[in-house]
């Protein structure tokens, strides 16, 4: 009897570890959306039925993962539904999400930051890129804003906007200006990520500079801004 029962706890242990191993290879918001691991944080989803091709990379180990699952969730079935309703074309429509990630800080007071950048072309004139970027507060397990970003009281954009118009300036061969009232709007600064020694802002094209331009980064020194409020 005692080998009978030492033997069921043994195939029940077994069982959650294949079970938890099973769940760790393939998360259950990778599975949702048709995805497979590529490695142990990452997730591939690839589609190429014959009227689009869909391919989206992301991790899973962000700290607010519903959060990042839910744009990506949104952004994937907005994308098929109009690939799927619409008349045929010579090439497929194409949708496209790729990732890029940063860290700040010494746990427990680090953070994360996830910054998606989505290629979709549904047969218009031009394709359109955007940006949208997750930013964690892993010691107060809160999501990070820029409207949290900064303690209250500060004019962070006073600092901010001079060396993001000098960054993107020296990107842009034209040397387009950015007007004074697109720079100090807040809105536009939504999109970035945190590292130890600056902050990186992500911008769609038409967003600081001419659209024609492209997509653009800019680069600001965290010693050359007010302090974070994280």
């Amino acid at each position: 009897m005692r080998f009978l029962m030492a033997a069921a706890v043994l195939a029940t242990a077994v069982l959650v570890v294949l079970v938890g191993w099973r769940a760790a290879a393939e998360p259950p918001t990778c599975v949702g959306l048709g995805g497979t691991m590529v490695d142990p944080q990452t997730c591939r989803v690839h589609a190429s039925p014959p009227t689009y091709t869909l391919t989206m990379t992301f991790p899973v180990d962000y700290p607010d993962e519903q959060a990042l699952t839910d744009y990506i969730t949104q952004n994937r079935d907005g994308f098929v539904n109009v690939a799927q309703s619409s008349g045929g074309r010579d090439q497929p429509y194409q949708m496209e999400a790729t990732t890029e990630q940063h860290t700040s800080g010494q746990p427990p007071h680090n953070t994360r930051s996830v910054v998606l950048k989505f290629f979709q072309d549904l047969g218009g004139s031009h394709p359109s890129t955007w940006y949208k970027a997750f930013n964690y507060n892993l010691a107060t397990l809160q999501p990070i804003t820029f409207d949290n970003l900064f303690a209250p009281g500060t004019t962070p954009l006073d600092s901010i906007f001079p060396i993001v118009q000098r960054d993107l300036q020296r990107q842009n061969a034209l040397g387009a200006a950015i007007l004074p009232s697109t720079g100090h709007d807040p809105s536009h600064y939504e999109n970035f990520a945190i590292t130890d020694d600056q902050l990186i802002f992500y911008f769609a094209p038409g967003e600081m500079l001419p659209a024609f331009a492209g997509p653009a980064q800019a680069q600001v020194p965290r010693n050359a801004i007010p302090p974070l409020a994280i």
